[in-house]
């Protein structure tokens, strides 16, 4: 992303996403999922949004298959809302960023406290 204007469309993007899951989607598969990261091509044709969830392998999968499902719904509201010329293909991916994180967190604070 490159683009000033691809990184604006970006922000508008998840907040539109972050809105429509917690008002309008009604999956119970997706639940206490959290977006990360969104990153749209300079076309703006192509857009991959990154998201945590709480739980283990299994509810991860079962987020990700209900936001797969509400993909096309997601598309269509983007398209409205941000009176975008061309629907943007969204496709979603799980981000281990904050379990990496949270997992070095753990053998740090192991570290420190066998020192102590």
């Amino acid at each position: 992303m490159s683009g000033r204007r691809a990184v604006r469309v970006a922000e508008s993007v998840r907040a539109v996403i972050a809105e429509l899951l917690l008002r309008e989607i009604k999956d119970p598969r997706v639940g206490m999922v959290t977006l990360t990261a969104v990153h749209i091509t300079d076309d703006l044709r192509h857009c991959k949004v990154y998201f945590s969830c709480v739980g283990d392998d299994d509810a991860r999968a079962r987020a990700l298959a209900g936001l797969r499902s509400a993909a096309g719904f997601v598309r269509r509201q983007l398209t409205q809302r941000l009176a975008l010329r061309y629907a943007p293909d969204v496709t979603f991916a799980f981000d281990p960023s904050l379990e990496t994180s949270e997992r070095l967190n753990a053998l740090l604070r192991g570290e420190r406290e066998s020192e102590e």
